[in-house]
């Protein structure tokens, strides 16, 4: 599918592994649309890519609306990439046997009602505005992509909520890919291994954990680069044949129990 000349919202754009897609999808032609909370890297990714950034928070049904509708203004919308997530680790009791220290039930809700519900209300909404395209020459029009984990396969001790979430969004992929067939539009995931992002910090200890952390990796020994998964976001969009699949781009790792 040709995205040149067409809009793409990319949310969570405004770092890691979205900030990579929103450039591969800027280098391919397409006007982006930033979507996320952090406004300063947010704005500053949109000015560099000639794009435009909209301050998105995916659990706001009206702010994802916004979102669309810019993406609207720019071009016909055919592309949404949801990169947007949060992360969460607590064991499912704790150690005392009292119902107090279980799972803070609300952290679970919020990751849930991040990773997983704002993913599916951004792709129906985005899907809906899609359908309203004409389609291309391929009878395409438009695509999908949804970043999950291989904490969807291997969740490790002390991960439920966000294995949960990520799962989640495995599942959503084929019936999504089914339910939308009809109307000419694509629904994939990518699953990320272990992905150097700013959520392992800076400086000499952060390099020095995230050298260890990548010694766990198959091959290449290395935690991944961001626009390593980038590139299998734009091939899960742009591959005309790529529907209904998750992808894991984690250098054959299989995450250990903790």
């Amino acid at each position: 599918m040709d995205i040149a000349g067409a809009s793409a919202i990319v949310t969570g754009g405004a770092s890691g592994i979205g900030a990579a897609v929103a450039r591969q999808l800027h280098d391919r032609g397409a006007l982006v649309v930033v979507a996320d909370l952090n406004e300063d890297a947010g704005q500053a990714l949109a000015q560099e890519i000639g794009g435009v950034f909209i301050r998105v928070d995916v659990t706001d049904t009206e702010q994802i609306k916004t979102a669309i509708a810019a993406a609207e203004e720019l071009a016909p919308l055919r592309v949404l990439v949801n990169s947007a997530g949060i992360g969460w680790a607590q064991r499912t009791i704790g150690r005392d046997g009292t119902y107090e220290s279980a799972h803070d039930l609300d952290a679970y809700k919020k990751v849930i009602s991040i990773n997983l519900i704002g993913t599916f209300d951004a792709m129906r909404l985005a899907a809906t505005a899609i359908s309203r395209n004409e389609p291309l020459e391929s009878g395409e029009r438009g695509a999908v992509c949804n970043l999950a984990s291989v904490a969807a396969f291997d969740g490790q001790i002390g991960q439920a909520a966000y294995s949960s979430s990520k799962g989640g969004i495995v599942g959503l992929t084929l019936p999504a890919a089914r339910d939308l067939a009809a109307a000419g539009i694509r629904v994939n995931t990518v699953a990320p291994g272990l992905i150097d992002t700013p959520i392992y910090g800076e400086g000499e200890q952060a390099e020095a954990f995230k050298a260890k952390l990548g010694e766990s990796v198959n091959f290449p020994k290395r935690l991944g680069h961001p626009e390593e998964l980038a590139s299998m976001v734009l091939e899960c969009v742009t591959n005309s044949y790529m529907n209904g699949e998750t992808v894991r781009v984690d250098g054959a790792i299989r995450m250990p129990p903790k």
